[in-house]
């Protein structure tokens, strides 16, 4: 009985009952041991409470770092926008760079005749002119010797000028000249001739010289009148004492006149260009692409070339030479006063439109302007024939009037309040300059 199997069985089985487990009857409920917690020595290793979610939405976790790493993203793009922001600005610099760079190179293709052609004239214009344009030079002599200089010549001054009559007739500036114990003009070539002086105006600054002529090379003149704001033009002359030295530029500007500020006299008249002019240029032509002379090389502003020179128009120039050689100076009319240009209260007193007339100034006793009866004040309208607009072309045109002639003067003053026009005889007379040469 001891090894009958179903004993075993049955002592296996129910432990309250020692049968067998019914598997159809109920269970009997756990006792309160097997309810109550675990201790912290029987819980399982990985059963940490404070590790538990406690968040009913279990998703909540990976929404936070989702959020997170957007909230990263949006930073590191907002950190890094500047960066990136200069590398695409520089690669589309880099890229219009090279797109400019590719399209002037077929430009300066298509352009090179027309470059090689501006610069075959310009060599033109230096090889036309250069052997014309002289180096003036002013040399003096000191006995004692200057600056620990041995006793000799030393050189005074210098300028520049040009041949206009092959039988040695040079023009320059007369400050250029004006109190020179020696004159001497050198060549390109390195010849030399001393000089005398044919004649001198101070009021337009201009002055010609004699020179031993023969077949010397010389410039024509062109016409100033002709000349335009951006018309192309050369300088030709000596500065610094550089000789045979040209420059390139435009004309800025026309008819720089009294009014101007630029001008001592009311006869004098000046274009302006941005070819380089510096000292020694003076008295030098500028010439247009012909190679011939438009002005006369005379001003900068300043002591050096800052962009703005100015020339003696050639019109000017060339009336002042023909007069100078044949006189040796300008015998001008002369009514003593000086001409300005009215005020725009003065213009609405007189009822005057604008540009209109040239008011009398300064107006001296005794002179041909007092025996006629014109006043300060009064405004010149016409003068014979000429319509009075501006005071330098007024003064040209008194200036020009035959000395001893009478001449008819239109002018506008007030009389009771009122603008009234009278007509005045002149006798005009010689001026002072002029009888003092």
């Amino acid at each position: 009985m001891e090894n009958d199997p179903s004993s075993h069985h049955s002592a296996a089985g129910n432990p309250d009952t020692g049968g067998p487990i019914d598997p159809h009857a109920p269970t009997a409920p756990h006792s309160d041991a097997a309810q109550r917690p675990l201790d912290a020595a029987e819980r399982p290793m990985f059963d940490k409470p404070n590790l538990q979610l406690r968040d009913p939405d279990p998703y909540a976790f990976a929404n936070r770092i989702r959020k997170l790493l957007v909230i990263g993203c949006v930073l590191a793009c907002l950190a890094a926008a500047p960066f990136v922001a200069r590398v695409v600005a520089y690669q589309v610099r880099r890229g219009q760079e090279v797109a400019s760079y590719e399209v002037a190179k077929v430009a300066l293709r298509e352009y090179a005749p027309q470059l090689r052609a501006f610069e075959e004239t310009s060599r033109m214009v230096a090889k036309a002119t250069s052997p014309a344009v002289v180096r003036i030079l002013r040399p003096s002599f000191t006995p004692d010797g200057v600056s620990g200089m041995p006793p000799g010549m030393m050189l005074e001054g210098q300028g520049s000028g040009f041949v206009v009559d092959k039988e040695g007739y040079v023009i320059t500036n007369n400050h250029v000249v004006e109190g020179a114990q020696r004159l001497l003009v050198e060549f390109t070539n390195g010849e030399q001739s001393d000089a005398s002086i044919v004649g001198r105006d101070p009021p337009t600054d201009l002055a010609v010289l004699k020179i031993d002529g023969g077949d010397l090379p010389t410039l024509e003149w062109a016409d100033s009148d002709d000349l335009q704001m951006g018309d192309l033009v050369w300088a030709v002359g000596s500065p610094f004492g550089l000789e045979n030295t040209i420059s390139f530029g435009i004309v800025s500007s026309t008819s720089r006149r009294s009014g101007s500020g630029l001008t001592r006299y009311p006869y004098q008249e000046f274009f302006q260009s941005d070819a380089a002019v510096n000292p020694g240029n003076s008295g030098g032509p500028m010439v247009n692409m012909e190679g011939k002379v438009v002005g006369v090389n005379t001003m900068i502003v300043g002591e050096f070339f800052r962009g703005v020179s100015f020339s003696i128009p050639s019109n000017l120039a060339k009336e002042k030479y023909e007069q100078l050689r044949e006189k040796g100076y300008i015998e001008r009319g002369y009514l003593g006063m000086l001409p300005a240009e009215p005020s725009a209260a003065e213009r609405r007193r007189l009822q005057l439109e604008r540009g209109e007339g040239v008011m009398v100034t300064r107006r001296s006793a005794r002179t041909p302007a007092a025996e006629a009866g014109l006043r300060n004040g009064d405004v010149i309208l016409r003068w014979n024939d000429h319509k009075a607009v501006d005071p330098t072309l007024l003064s040209r045109e008194i200036g020009s009037t035959a000395v001893g002639s009478e001449a008819r003067v239109v002018v506008r003053r007030l009389e009771n309040g009122e603008p009234v026009d009278k007509e005045l005889t002149v006798r005009v007379g010689r001026h002072p300059y002029a009888q003092s040469q």
